[in-house]
């Protein structure tokens, strides 16, 4: 019998887990990539050299493969030739007016806005519109957060704490930061909107039909201000049973807002001091940067990637965990001191790292988003406390306490 064919979106080492897996479940996969040397390239059992963006050639190549399935984690732009590919040829897959809201972070404030999703106030902002813009015209407050429409990693991501005039009363760091993002966006779109303070979660689910389960959610550590770039990830989240509640409600509501229906999702939120949550934004897919594909694994004993696989080819996904549970996290490397940090861990305590990866072998340079980032690493063991002192302050202090 014909192994399935499933097509894979991406061939970047985010998406080695997904080939991997989809091969131990006796798939052929054919991944579609910019042909650039990337791990997936030779990974799968066909590499088709066309761009993630290039949906048309896409849909054309899996017409004539005869592709089961198509699917990809981590990645939003990756998405959109997911759900087309699907949508041509009736496979498994989230609708177009899905993938477009839950692509495009101003149609999604949109979507929250009317449905009644906790959001925060936003404004889209297009080349044309820049050098006018006005926030206070627009009934928004300081501080705000300017960013892309469409990109994540935090590319062209900047905090404005107030407003800062110049002799011709222009603000003049809103206007490079609406500079940036404008850039940045793929379709030269920026989104302005209120900052929402408070500490930072990801809830990390799978849709199936239209149900949806919730099967962690995922504390995370940043660097601040001013562009947010990512340090850490601890699950599981250490929060008390009442607002994991609360959190998975919000959650499960927001993604019927979006009309996810198949796959993972990735809902990122923030929680105030006072209780107050807010949906940053959600992505119809993995979470990245190890989260999905690493983390959930280990700390649910889930097969989350072999259940996208599942999902991708039109079988109901089984989500009996396989493993036992156990602490997890992500570090990420910034510097000569993270990397050093990290070489005296695989000496001391080798028993703890589940994974690692370095994306670069240039030596030490200026981190200015996710993508820039020096490396990173999974740890994970039955007791968070052994984490501690291998995680940023922000999220040590949680390993030490919270899950007692």
């Amino acid at each position: 019998m014909d192994k399935p064919r499933l097509a894979v979106v991406g061939a970047s080492h985010f998406q080695l887990p997904l080939i991997r897996k989809a091969q131990e479940k006796g798939c052929e996969v054919h991944a579609f990539a910019w042909q650039c040397g990337d791990v997936g390239e030779h990974a799968a059992d066909v590499f088709h050299p066309v761009s993630i963006v290039e949906t048309e050639r896409i849909v054309e190549e899996c017409r004539r493969i005869g592709v089961q399935g198509i699917c990809t984690i981590a990645s939003d732009l990756a998405t959109v030739a997911v759900c087309e590919v699907a949508d041509a040829l009736g496979l498994i897959g989230n609708s177009l007016a899905c993938m477009r809201v839950s692509t495009n972070k101003h149609l999604m404030r949109e979507a929250f806005a009317a449905a009644g999703d906790p959001s925060p106030r936003s404004v889209a902002v297009g080349p044309d519109e820049m050098g006018a813009f006005v926030p206070l015209k627009h009934e928004l407050a300081y501080p705000l957060i300017v960013k892309p429409a469409d990109r994540s990693g935090s590319r062209g991501v900047t905090k404005l704490d107030a407003p800062q005039r110049d002799v011709s009363s222009r603000d003049s760091k809103l206007s490079r930061a609406l500079e940036e993002a404008i850039d940045q966006s793929l379709s030269n779109q920026a989104v302005v909107e209120e900052y929402a303070t408070g500490d930072e979660f990801s809830v990390e689910g799978i849709s199936w039909e239209g149900t949806h389960q919730i099967l962690t959610v995922t504390r995370k550590a940043t660097t601040g201000a001013p562009h947010f770039i990512e340090t850490a990830h601890l699950q599981p989240a250490g929060l008390p049973s009442s607002m994991y509640q609360r959190v998975c409600d919000v959650a499960t509501h927001a993604l019927d807002t979006l009309g996810v229906r198949y796959g993972a999702s990735h809902t990122e939120l923030k929680i105030a001091k006072d209780g107050t949550m807010r949906i940053i934004e959600i992505g119809a897919r993995m979470g990245g940067d190890c989260i999905g594909s690493h983390l959930v694994p280990l700390s649910t004993g889930i097969d989350y990637v072999g259940a996208v696989v599942d999902i991708a080819l039109g079988k109901e996904p089984n989500l009996t965990p396989v493993s036992e549970p156990m602490a997890a996290a992500a570090r990420f490397l910034f510097d000569a001191d993270d990397v050093r940090s990290f070489e005296e861990l695989k000496k001391a305590r080798p028993e703890l790292v589940r994974y690692a990866h370095m994306t670069t072998d240039g030596g030490p340079h200026a981190v200015t988003d996710s993508s820039t980032r020096l490396g990173h690493f999974v740890i994970a063991s039955p007791k968070v406390t052994e984490l501690a002192d291998y995680l940023p302050d922000q999220l040590a202090h949680v390993a030490r306490g919270a899950f007692r």
